[in-house]
């Protein structure tokens, strides 16, 4: 952070700092649902003072080291022109060792595992934030418990289904409603706490080593429950790009961390005054005339949250895309006014079915935990590896500084990850059995991209000696401009070699295009073409797009005016080449992966509507490749 000194907040950062309050701290906020329900609840430890007072504090620090500290106070600086996220730190850390690639392949890995743990978080964030804001119906009237996870179910399949109308309009409404969601929770912990002041020992990090130096093992393994209270940190960095740094930090260290804490504290001392109350604190928190209000204000809350992480799959998913990972799948905007307001119909459509099966097949949200701690630690993980790359390769911080803050992040991430390691067979296996498939679909459409490309690269032909020949046998040429589209720019497009094996003319102007995308999320004015005279009307066109931009490819050729003349749309007609994958048993992939390459290629968009290429300047030719 600045050392510079605060200045006053100006109206546009407090408006941002509202904004934040309802995207980014979703799920951070509604953690208090679940956290100390599963330190002390029926699997959990003995709820003794002492007890108490420990997982307290180990909250307190966690929230102080991960959020305050790693996320607001580190990570965050490490912006990819002022984006954030998986894919953006993973971009950035590549930019980092360009001239070694074996590191960027294995940073690419990294990335790749961390982004489809990601996945898996937005798979299991918005089943157990819902179910256990609708468990507090057990608590209510506990007639209602076999109806938690119906009403969890239509709850769900309402989120999902309002995705393709956009986040902007409910989005209005989502900061003054987690704002009251934090001042209620804040209020309810505040009344707790002034009735047992006490429990305010727990800020200090004694009470912490005490109590693992007690209760040994045991407080090791509660770790697995503490870490609930740090879901959803990964937000401050993956949403920077969409409210900034200031007004993120404005509101986690103004009102977000003094509402957490009191509410953490409140049910603490609940706890203490009334052991019986372990099995969900958070409610009993409340008055019994207030129960319904706060089930509904919960449910409302979770609901935020869930929409949040959806929203950031979203994101991910074409940040992937971009870069070369995922197929292309037909992306929406939702809001005229921000970009960043889309919609994958695929990914939501996924996202709903493995959400309702893990809803129904975990039933509760102590059978969820588990499956949580390893998704949220995973990704964190990775995060802190990842940034260290940033802060030695990149901004050549001394071997010293780097080695003092990764054995701190690494020491404190480790930590949580081993004491999740005994929750692998009690759900934990979900995450990364997920992780793994989401980890083989980007890694076998990144090397199938690879094997087709070399395939093409092989049976063509060089653009060099093919144009020398048209200079020296001319066909008959035809008015206008003709683009080939091809993923090659040293070879000739398969499309040219048709149009003129088949049409035996050319036209009077022709374009090689490629598209490329940078590894930053918007490509800058000066690298966003690149423009080569090849001789006889030819041109090399390379067009380039950050991950975070939609290729519109006819609005950038109208900007380019270095072809010869200006590009007239209704005067330009598009070629491309199609290729139809056949799987075979040639070295490169195992058979069942070139099958799926192959289902994957034939089921993706096509790259004329994924570069909105209108369909009437079109013409397409396919071909078949073997790999």
């Amino acid at each position: 952070m600045s050392s510079a000194p605060e200045t006053k907040t100006s109206p546009r950062t407090a408006a941002l700092a509202m904004g934040a309050i309802g995207i980014v701290y979703g799920d951070l906020g509604t953690s208090p649902l679940y956290t100390l329900k599963e330190a002390f609840g029926e699997r959990g430890l003995a709820p003794t003072p002492d007890n108490v007072l420990g997982v307290l504090s180990l909250v307190f620090w966690t929230l102080m080291l991960v959020v305050s500290i790693k996320y607001a106070g580190f990570i965050m600086r490490a912006d990819n022109k002022g984006e954030g996220g998986i894919m953006a730190l993973t971009a950035l850390a590549q930019r980092s060792v360009r001239s070694s690639a074996r590191a960027r392949w294995w940073i690419m890995v990294l990335g790749l595992f961390g982004a489809s743990l990601f996945f898996g978080d937005g798979v299991i964030t918005p089943a157990i934030s819902v179910l256990s804001a609708v468990e507090g119906l057990e608590v209510a009237a506990p007639a209602l418990t076999p109806y938690v996870v119906p009403i969890t179910v239509v709850i769900l399949m309402g989120l999902f289904a309002i995705q393709r109308r956009g986040s902007g309009k409910v989005g209005a409404v989502f900061g003054p409603v987690m704002c009251v969601w934090f001042a209620v929770i804040a209020v309810l912990g505040a009344i707790q706490v002034v009735q047992h002041p006490f429990v305010l020992k727990a800020l200090s990090p004694h009470y912490a080593v005490q109590f693992f130096a007690v209760a040994g093992w045991p407080a090791f393994f509660a770790l697995s429950a503490v870490v609930l209270c740090i879901t959803g940190a990964e937000a401050l960095y993956a949403d920077m790009g969409h409210f900034g740094k200031k007004p993120i930090r404005l509101a986690w260290f103004d009102f977000i961390l003094p509402a957490l804490v009191l509410n953490y504290f409140g049910q603490g001392a609940l706890l203490i005054a009334d052991p019986a109350a372990a099995q969900n604190p958070f409610y009993l928190l409340a008055p019994p005339m207030l129960l319904y209000p706060m089930i509904a204000l919960a449910a409302l809350a979770t609901v935020i949250a869930s929409q949040s992480v959806i929203s950031g799959a979203f994101s991910v998913a074409r940040e992937a895309i971009q870069l070369g990972f995922l197929p292309r799948m037909q992306v929406r905007h939702t809001s005229q006014e921000t970009i960043g307001q889309i919609y994958l119909p695929w990914v939501n459509r996924i996202l709903l079915v493995l959400t309702l099966a893990v809803v129904i097949g975990f039933q509760s949200s102590s059978n969820l935990a588990a499956a949580y701690g390893i998704a949220v630690v995973g990704t964190m993980t990775i995060d802190s590896v990842l940034v260290m790359i940033v802060f030695r390769r990149l901004w050549n911080w001394s071997v010293a500084r780097v080695a003092a803050i990764g054995v701190l992040f690494l020491t404190v991430d480790l930590a949580f990850l081993t004491a999740n390691a005994d929750k692998v067979e009690h759900g934990g296996w979900f995450p990364l059995v997920l992780g793994s498939a989401v980890f083989i679909v980007m890694t076998t459409w990144r090397r199938g991209r690879e094997l087709l490309m070399r395939e093409v690269r092989q049976s063509g032909l060089a653009l060099e000696p093919f144009i020398a020949s048209i200079s020296a046998h001319p066909p008959l040429r035809v008015p206008g401009t003709a683009v080939f589209m091809t993923a090659n720019e040293e070879s000739v497009p398969n499309a040219l070699l048709h149009n003129l094996k088949h049409n035996k003319v050319l036209h009077e102007r022709n374009v090689i295009l490629t598209v490329e995308t940078v590894e930053t999320p918007v490509a800058e004015p000066g690298e966003r073409a690149h423009v080569e005279a090849l001789g006889d009307s030819f041109y090399s066109l390379c067009l380039r797009f950050g991950f975070s931009e939609d290729p519109n490819v006819p609005r950038a050729l109208v900007a380019i005016s270095e072809c010869g003349m200006p590009f007239d749309l209704m005067d330009t007609t598009f070629f491309l080449s199609r290729e139809s994958v056949v799987a075979t048993d040639r070295p490169g992939m195992a058979l069942w992966r070139d099958r799926l390459f192959a289902f994957m290629q034939r089921n993706a968009v096509p790259a004329t509507a994924f570069f909105q290429i209108p369909g009437n300047r079109l013409i397409e030719l396919g071909t078949q490749v073997e790999i």
